[in-house]
């Protein structure tokens, strides 16, 4: 029998989504406990996250209510960290590759894609970050796509694609909604922008990633819309 594994999250948070995806993707059995985090309670900070950041991952020890997390069972966070420990745990699944060049590879396109489109989009949206730097960051990622394939690294989903998915569908929330505290109609443009030959590999991997049924399992459009209604709303 596996051990237990229970992961704690948040529906609508990127860093959660990826750890899921990755659950999903290796076939990997689990458990999916939803945190309030308005209304965080006591027993996470205590016996799960002393942070109370989601996600957490719980592995091993007895299996028990997730409310009654066992003290024998291992406490592991950061969302990278976590993929990187289902890689391990999972090795049959294809999340990080045999090959050590790969491995590296896959590791590279992590760090880029949290750099250069994680970082900049976060600003864009919250009208801190330029419309350039989006740009400039998404080019630089398709640089690292290889030309033929549907994956971020080789011919196999990883814990790159994994990673970058929640990414790619805030960036095609903003590009279709125009919500977010930059100046009114840069997301429209973005978008438009994004849809020119510049950009032809990155939207075909876009579009492939978002097909897959693991992505559409986690990600809960409207609800990530809304929360985007509520938490960037323009000031003037």
């Amino acid at each position: 029998m596996p051990e237990q594994l229970t992961l704690y999250l948040h529906k609508l948070s990127p860093f959660s989504q990826k750890v899921e995806l990755a659950l999903i993707e290796a076939n990997a059995p689990y458990r999916g406990y939803h945190v309030d985090l308005v209304n965080k309670p006591e027993w996470f900070t205590s016996k799960v996250n002393p942070v109370g950041k989601v996600p957490t991952v719980t592995y091993g020890g007895p299996s028990v209510d997730p409310e009654e997390p066992s003290s024998l069972s291992a406490k592991i966070t950061e969302s990278n960290v976590i993929l990187e420990f289902l890689a391990d745990l999972y090795p049959d699944s294809g999340l990080l590759p045999k090959d050590p060049v790969s491995r590296a590879k896959v590791r590279f396109f992590i760090d880029a894609s949290t750099k250069h489109v994680e970082a900049p989009l976060h600003d864009f949206v919250r009208g801190d970050g330029s419309y350039e730097s989006v740009l400039k960051g998404i080019e630089f990622v398709q640089g690292l796509l290889e030309e033929s394939g549907d994956f971020a690294v080789g011919d196999h989903y990883t814990i790159a694609d994994a990673c970058i998915s929640p990414l790619l569908t805030r960036l095609k929330i903003i590009t279709e909604t125009d919500i977010g505290r930059f100046p009114v109609g840069l997301g429209f443009k973005l978008g438009e922008e994004l849809k020119g030959p510049k950009f032809t590999k990155f939207t075909k991997y876009v579009d492939q990633i978002l097909e897959r049924p693991s992505l559409k399992q986690t990600y809960d459009k409207e609800g990530v819309i809304t929360y985007f209604k509520t938490l960037f709303v323009r000031t003037q």
